[in-house]
């Protein structure tokens, strides 16, 4: 007996073994070296010196902008990407038809095939002087300025991320039973009802919302490359200032305190999301009418 449970923990443990290793590897050690560097100071050249304070957590209304730009334009974002991704899974999952629905999930995808480097590029040409500016002043709107702006980096982001908002969704929906649909129709139910009392409950697609509402609004706190291209240096994020501070400045304390507020903020959103989730999945009871 002793030796079938020695032999099933050995078994375990080879299994668990390589990931346990990669996670600690990649991703806790990192995290204690940002974590050490994060009370300790700047060195004169630049870089790190051993120390321990917490002077740089002090120091954080310094990037009080790049705080603010995130926290209000990454939300803002999520919800955007929401509000386009939730009509499109909808469709794709109830009423789509069954031959094109996997050509359709495709193109959802295909985006991703390409560097987000390269559409981002593509926006800065259609936002530019020479894009959509120049047909609007070709029939008499002037002086109209798209990039560099907060809305162009709102675009961009909903651009790159929509499909990330949009897979959750249609998992959620597309495990909805129909026939639900047509009972909340012969019981007198409105469409608003039914979307509201099946489709949003039953369908469980407010707990795929909050899935993808999380991981869009997480990957968006640490955003660099669509701010920097389309915000043209005016609107930054946390992560422009994490570039600029461990690249350029040279401030590796202040950076890795940033980016523990960072990751705190992250693990907030995320148990956030999953309560809510949580609760929504618990809620079974559906009014119809």
């Amino acid at each position: 007996m002793r030796g079938n449970r020695f032999r099933h923990n050995l078994t375990t443990a080879m299994l668990l073994g390589p990931a346990t290793a990669w996670l600690v590897v990649f991703l806790v050690l990192p995290f204690i070296a940002i974590a050490v560097f994060s009370v300790g100071e700047r060195a004169p050249e630049g870089g790190y010196q051993a120390a321990f304070t917490f002077a740089q957590y002090a120091n954080l209304p310094a990037r009080a902008a790049a705080f603010w730009n995130t926290m209000v334009l990454a939300p803002i974002g999520a919800l955007a990407c929401l509000l386009v991704a939730y009509p499109v899974a909808y469709y794709l999952a109830l009423r789509a038809p069954q031959r094109w629905r996997l050509i359709l999930l495709a193109l959802v995808v295909i985006p991703f095939w390409t560097s987000l480097l390269m559409r981002t590029y593509a926006w800065m040409y259609i936002l530019g002087g020479r894009g959509i500016p120049a047909l609007l002043s070709y029939i008499g709107f002037e002086d109209i300025r798209l990039i560099n702006t907060p809305g162009a980096v709102l675009l961009g982001i909903v651009y790159g991320y929509l499909p990330l908002m949009i897979l959750p969704i249609y998992v959620s929906l597309e495990r909805l039973d129909r026939r639900l649909l047509e009972a909340s129709a012969d019981l007198g139910a409105t469409p608003l009802s039914t979307f509201l009392g099946v489709t949003l409950k039953l369908s469980l697609s407010l707990p795929g919302v909050m899935t993808g509402f999380s991981l869009v609004m997480i990957l968006l706190l640490g955003e660099y490359l669509i701010p920097t291209l389309l915000g043209g240096g005016k609107v930054f994020f946390i992560g422009n200032a994490l570039v600029d501070l461990f690249l350029q400045s040279r401030n590796w304390p202040f950076g890795s305190a940033i980016a523990i507020t960072l990751v705190l903020v992250s693990v907030v959103v995320l148990i956030a999301a999953n309560r809510i989730s949580t609760r929504v999945s618990g809620a079974r009871r559906v009014d119809l009418i």
